[in-house]
């Protein structure tokens, strides 16, 4: 069918105003699970310390009557510390952008800092959860606190709270000597890459158990969380029939594991975006903190030009309370 002669349309016209919506759209992940369980703590030095003690293994106490007592050798807590780090990013804005009707927000340095803040929150989640060993730093260099995995990983392979999925032997954390993990090295790397199995998941807890942890959370990637949801490990599909609705309705198939209860423990199983592949992790929250020397600010940089000039810094470090309430499995698919 032909168009008629000196009909107008739209192609070529002057003049049609744009359709621009007001909304942008962004569904990049902001979660940070690990961030957001540990608690709030603060430090008052870019070194910040604390102590750990135990009690002696269980034996028999039996004395006789009348008994001229030795007293019984003193031990001293452990003294560990860590560093804060300063994570930090810059925005800055010309006046002639500032000015502008941007679509979608009023102030586009407003908009960029509140970006910002969120990939800040993502990085922070991404360094305490890899393999980041504590350091002072120095001039011209950054320092470094210690993550999540350098603070676990006992040093007898029979009892550490680091696990190899391959083998199922414990690892040990070589720099930590035999007092225990101390923020300087990251417990051994795990071998072959190895499915997890409610047995895997087992031998760990067990192992926290025994040195007195009781974690609470499992958190892995969302491979991990798949298999941990199959029947393999914990889960298993139910069908919840028609005669739950009433005779018609949908069928609702569940294939989920959220909660998972061991001999040890129950668990919520929480996938992370930001974990290292093929690490799962057992976490007491209760023995973790986030210390901050410096909380989340914004500060307005000293003015050079035509524009605004804004820095959005943070500085803080990561507190084990002790390392032996949690512990890892690597390697783990």
């Amino acid at each position: 069918m032909a168009v008629p002669s000196n009909t107008r349309e739209t192609y070529g016209a002057i003049g049609i105003r744009e359709d621009l919506s007001n909304i942008i759209y962004n569904i990049s992940p902001t979660e940070t699970p690990f961030l957001n369980g540990c608690g709030r703590g603060s430090a008052d030095n870019t070194l910040f310390e604390w102590q750990t003690d135990t009690l002696k293994t269980a034996a028999n106490n039996m004395q006789i009557e009348g008994n001229d007592y030795t007293s019984t050798a003193a031990t001293e807590p452990r003294r560990l510390s860590n560093y804060t780090q300063i994570s930090a990013t810059q925005v800055q804005s010309s006046g002639t952008a500032e000015a502008v009707d941007f679509a979608g927000r009023k102030s586009t340095q407003a908009y960029q800092l509140a970006k910002r803040a969120k990939e800040m929150k993502r990085d922070m989640e991404f360094m305490l959860l890899e393999g980041t060993v504590k350091s002072a730093g120095s001039s011209g260099a950054a320092r470094n606190t210690a993550c999540f995995s350098t603070w676990i990983g006992t040093t007898v392979n029979a009892t550490s709270n680091v696990v190899a999925a391959s083998t199922g032997l414990g690892l040990t954390n070589n720099g930590a000597g035999a007092a225990g993990p101390d923020g300087t090295t990251e417990a051994g790397t795990g071998g072959a890459d190895t499915a997890i199995t409610i047995a895997l998941v087992n031998n760990v807890v067990e192992r926290i158990w025994n040195l007195g942890g009781t974690p609470d959370t499992i958190l892995c990637d969302s491979t991990v969380k798949g298999t941990i949801s199959s029947s393999t490990v914990g889960g298993a599909v139910v069908a919840a029939p028609r005669a739950n609705h009433g005779g018609s309705g949908p069928i609702t198939a569940v294939n989920a594991v959220d909660v998972l209860v061991t001999d040890f423990g129950t668990f919520k199983v929480v996938p992370d975006r930001h974990i290292p592949a093929t690490q799962v992790d057992f976490i007491d929250f209760d023995l973790w903190s986030v210390d901050y020397l410096r909380p989340f600010s914004t500060e307005t940089l000293a003015k050079s030009g035509d524009s605004v000039k804004q820095l959005l810094i943070a500085e803080y470090g990561l507190r084990a309370k002790n390392g032996n309430g949690s512990g890892q499995l690597k390697s783990a698919i």
